[in-house]
């Protein structure tokens, strides 16, 4: 992830030493970003061509994004650990994913973060960040 760096009197950013996962305060809100997501996509008729593509229940995807998160975000690469690299567009090469999905994907995303992350700079981070992963999904 790329942020800005740490000027006098402005508020933290992520550094080597002050990642993200760290400063949304570790696996607690880590894990409840990644529940959030998948409660909206459960909840949202903006989502419902989402949630269809989906395997339920969403226990073990809710378990593996939460996981994927966790080392992306820079905390413990649970993830990795689990099944190694993430290979994100091959595992979602099966999946026709069109701009419109990947729209609905940040809409759950930007309403989670909305949510969870109090920090403005660091949720606007993420933000960009996880939305140039998204658009990197688009396969079709």
């Amino acid at each position: 992830m790329i942020f800005n760096k740490t000027t006098p009197n402005s508020k933290p950013h992520p550094t080597p030493e002050q990642t993200p996962y760290a400063m949304l305060g570790g696996e607690g809100t880590v894990r409840k970003l990644a529940n959030r997501f998948y409660d909206v996509m459960e909840s949202a008729p903006q989502a419902a061509e989402l949630y269809a593509i989906h395997p339920l229940p969403l226990d073990t995807i809710r378990q593996k994004f939460f996981e994927f998160l966790s080392g992306w975000l820079g905390g413990p690469p649970l993830f990795e650990q689990q099944y190694g690299h993430p290979r994100l567009r091959a595992r979602h090469l099966p999946f026709p994913v069109d701009q419109k999905l990947r729209d609905q994907w940040m809409f759950c995303m930007d309403k989670a973060l909305d949510e969870v992350v109090e920090n403005k700079l660091l949720r606007d981070g993420i933000r960009q960040s996880i939305g140039q992963l998204a658009s990197h999904m688009i396969n079709c």
